[in-house]
């Protein structure tokens, strides 16, 4: 096996694959990286017991062939060669990289005992990679960091007709993007639960580079785009519905611009030791945003605009309410309040008025009752 390739190319491709890769493994050829050659194409693929990834690149072959070598080692080594052509060469037990005058020798792995890369699911239909990576970033926020309860570590990726519907929650707090999205046939419908670590993997992988491709089956998702596929392994169970939850009677309505919020917000919270919350009382004009007890104490004041009540106070977990800020892209948020220690839904506005249908991005929060 022997190849020529661009040293950026082969350092794009061997980065982009090595995502997939374990830490640690018990079984050592799962942290090798597969390199196949075969006339004008170099295909890259790794993969572990919960995902992944395929990548082709151009590539100049002489002689064709496959290897398997380390794929943090010899990402190591991409990175650090010569800006030159590469040429990449099997030698006997060795697999040899050249580029510049630099020359490295790697060793290589057993291939016969690699396993086989799992096959790409049925295609359901396609979305644009860039509205799909800012879609997952707005919820990822909320998903559960607690590896006792797998399930709420994922994103619900639902699929009604021409919508895609991605969810999380962690109990606390609950996000939901609407999209829309291509299907391949009429009356597609899906419900399912991938890792919000790997989706948000993927959704950033694949940059902004044209259409993904959406595949499911009953153990698998798998997206590809332009030469690159990855796969990964769908977590057990279902999100709860966030239908009747979302669902608010009468709110009391507060509208201010977000930006200045999100740096109110950073500032008074410096005084918000552990999970003592931040209060928020809005009145006709403002909103006073205060924290700390006794001794250290925040407060700022900014305008809003406050419908249904005279004055509200409600409080939260300030960590939590900074990712719900932050995952906002428009420049005006509004909040829909129950009342002290109930539901407030945070949603964006690029204007003054809502967007049509709806917002698409709705972030749940469940307030503290503020300490009298």
């Amino acid at each position: 096996m022997e190849f020529r390739i661009d040293r950026n190319a082969l350092t794009d491709a061997v980065a982009w694959a090595a995502r997939v890769l374990p830490t640690r493994s018990p079984v050592p050829v799962l942290g090798g990286l597969l390199l196949e050659a075969d006339g004008e194409v170099l295909r890259i693929s790794g993969l572990d017991y919960e995902a992944s990834a395929r990548i082709e690149v151009g590539a100049e072959t002489v002689r064709a062939g496959k290897v398997l070598v380390m794929g943090r080692r010899l990402l190591d080594v991409c990175r650090v060669l010569p800006e030159s052509p590469v040429v990449c060469a099997v030698e006997g037990s060795r697999f040899s990289v050249t580029g510049g005058g630099a020359r490295f020798g790697l060793s290589v792995l057993p291939l016969d005992d690699y396993p086989a890369l799992p096959p790409l699911p049925e295609v359901l239909g396609a979305v644009d990679s860039e509205e799909f990576a800012a879609a997952v970033a707005h919820v990822t926020v909320a998903a559960g960091r607690d590896d006792t309860l797998p399930t709420l570590t994922g994103i619900r990726l639902g699929l009604d007709g021409d919508t895609m519907t991605l969810a999380a929650t962690d109990r606390y707090r609950f996000a939901v993007r609407t999209l829309g999205w291509k299907p391949e046939a009429a009356g597609v419908t899906a419900d399912v639960v991938v890792s919000a670590r790997r989706l948000t993997e993927i959704a950033r992988s694949f940059g902004r580079s044209g259409m993904v491709r959406v595949a499911l089956d009953v153990g698998s998702a798998g997206f590809e785009l332009a030469g690159m596929r990855t796969t990964v392994r769908l977590l057990d169970g279902r999100l709860p519905r966030h239908d009747k939850l979302f669902t608010m009677v009468d709110p009391t309505t507060a509208v201010t611009d977000r930006a200045p919020l999100v740096e109110a917000v950073k500032r008074v919270a410096v005084v918000a030791d552990g999970d003592s919350p931040l209060h928020l009382t809005f009145s006709d004009g403002s909103v006073l945003l205060q924290a700390g007890y006794e001794d250290d104490v925040a407060s700022q004041r900014l305008p809003a605009v406050l419908e249904g009540a005279d004055e509200l106070t409600v409080a939260f977990n300030p960590s939590y309410l900074m990712d719900a800020l932050a995952s906002f892209d428009a420049p005006v948020v509004q909040f829909r309040m129950m009342g002290p220690g109930q539901r407030a839904m945070i949603t964006g506005r690029t204007a003054g008025d809502e967007p049509e249908g709806g917002p698409t991005h709705r972030h749940l929060l469940m307030s503290v009752k503020p300490l009298v």
